[in-house]
């Protein structure tokens, strides 16, 4: 499929896997108003690792929703590959436009159905495909995708997710994004709600995949720590900005915003060798 290069706001898309132009996001309407998302601008290249970092109300998960297609902006727009997301939704549906971009959400608990076995989960991940491969071959791109995030194959398929651990139900998301072979990747505090051991082990496997695979990942999160051992480049928002963006080094090492200096005023001193 061939899509048009789009050209916008700050220039040309060339380059750009996944991008925004003036991206808004507004909910309530006057007095009561509130600017969850203002005006966004930023390209995000193939390949690429990125973080959009901030506290609680800083509009990053909001930002994260509106480049999954889960929630329409209220101004601007979203590209992918320099296509109108919108234009794309309406040719190709939502569930075209999640074949090539995945979530990996924060609560591995909410994320299966209980009353499905491990295996009738991932299978279910060929529902986004208007046209299943054979039987057998889902299930072989199923078990490849189990074994890529370090599980025991055999064991996880007749399991139920009651029976796992958080860390595990974690790997069988990601996993079950690898099924459909996305090219983005979108994961929103994927380590929050799991253990510290389990947390290392599900940061290094992401990278891992993204130095295997060549998916662009965008990790959600509002630790700074985190976001600079994984991400190229760092997005910092505040109150629905981006106050600041630039290679992880640069920003850990020189912040400029105020807003920055106090997220870094309350972590250890960073390095990547031992951040973790």
């Amino acid at each position: 499929m061939v899509l048009a290069t789009a050209r916008a706001g700050n220039g040309s898309l060339d380059g750009a896997i996944l991008a925004a132009r003036d991206l808004t996001r507004v909910f309530g309407a006057g007095r009561h108003a509130n600017v969850a998302v203002d005006r966004l601008n930023f390209d995000i290249k193939a390949g690429e690792t990125v973080a959009l970092i901030g506290e609680s109300g800083s509009g990053k998960t909001t930002t994260g929703r509106m480049l999954l297609g889960l929630m329409p902006p209220t101004g601007g727009t979203v590209y992918y590959r320099g296509a109108d997301l919108a234009d794309f939704r309406k040719r190709h549906g939502l569930k075209g436009y999640w074949r090539h971009v995945q979530a990996v959400f924060q609560d591995p608990f909410a994320s299966f159905n209980n009353f499905y076995s491990v295996k009738r989960c991932m299978m279910n991940a060929y529902k986004l495909f208007p046209q299943k491969p054979p039987p057998a071959e889902r299930l072989a791109r199923v078990r490849e995708a189990i074994a890529m995030v370090g599980l025991d194959v055999d064991d996880m398929l007749s399991k139920y997710p009651h029976q796992l651990s958080g860390g595990q139900r974690q790997r069988l998301m990601i996993a079950r994004a690898l099924v459909i072979q996305p090219s983005v990747l979108i994961a929103d505090e994927p380590t929050s709600m799991i253990d510290a051991s389990s947390r290392a082990a599900i940061l290094n496997i992401l990278l891992e995949l993204r130095q295997r695979l060549g998916i662009t990942i965008i990790f959600i999160t509002h630790d700074i720590g985190m976001a600079y051992y994984t991400s190229d480049r760092l997005f910092i928002m505040h109150q629905g900005k981006i106050v600041e963006e630039g290679p992880a080094d640069e920003i850990i090492r020189r912040p400029q915003h105020a807003y920055t200096k106090r997220l870094l005023a309350d972590v250890p001193t960073l390095q990547r060798e031992w951040i973790l």
